[in-house]
């Protein structure tokens, strides 16, 4: 997971995110991988691995106005399986048959992002599996796949047309040791002994580390000291 969100800070493209998503598809050994957002002025763009012509009859037959996985991620801001949803009207079961025709799947797992300035996004994976492969698969790899689809957004957010980006603040160099040391391995417990500090300064340091980082955790606060070339390990 590090290599991956470290790749994903060097992205500087539209195109480059395009490609990140089909190398995370194959990562994640899911049938398919898909970003899309829409902003606050209506604008929508998405990158990922449905086919061309999925997409076109998407559009075509106006499945956005039933397609259960939308209208279920508007209403929830927690992760959204879609075995969960409402598939039991005629037009919907169609529309999911029609999708596994297209090889969509037969299973997904959406994400809901809520970004600033009223943007909306989902960060989806779908699959043929059973559903006690599946079930294990979205357990197993359910924190990752939030922590990718953030950061996916975040990425997304810094490649918007006219966007200015933010500032990077700098790490103080006891946030740079400590980030350095969990790099290479060692605990919590172990960065306070080889710092000579106390291991709540150590969380200090690193919850700082994080906010200035625009992580979502520790593993991604290092992620993208290493990819900014902060930290060298």
């Amino acid at each position: 997971m590090d290599f991956i969100l470290a790749q994903l800070e060097c992205v500087e493209t539209r195109e480059e995110l395009q490609r990140t998503s089909e190398a995370l598809r194959d990562f994640c050994g899911v049938d398919h991988l898909i970003y899309h957002w829409v902003n606050s002025n209506g604008e929508q763009w998405g990158c990922g691995t449905y086919p061309p012509d999925w997409v076109q009859r998407y559009i075509e037959k106006g499945y956005l106005k039933i397609d259960p996985v939308i209208q279920g991620c508007y209403r929830h801001f927690h992760p959204v399986d879609w075995k969960s949803l409402d598939w039991s009207g005629k037009a919907v079961r169609a529309f999911l048959q029609d999708a596994i025709d297209h090889g969509i799947g037969n299973q997904g797992y959406s994400i809901p992002i809520r970004g600033p300035n009223g943007q909306f996004a989902l960060f989806t994976v779908s699959h043929h599996a059973s559903d006690d492969d599946w079930a294990s698969f979205t357990e197993a790899n359910r924190r990752d796949l939030i922590l990718l689809a953030h950061y996916f957004n975040h990425k997304a957010l810094e490649l918007e047309p006219g966007r200015t980006p933010e500032p990077a603040q700098a790490l103080s160099p006891r946030e740079v040791e400590a980030i350095t040391l969990l790099a290479v391995g060692y605990s919590r417990a172990q960065v306070a002994d080889a710092l000579s500090i106390s291991e709540h300064t150590v969380r200090v340091y690193i919850e700082s580390a994080r906010f200035k980082l625009g992580a979502l955790n520790t593993t991604h606060a290092v992620a993208r000291a290493m990819a900014r070339g902060l930290i060298v390990v």
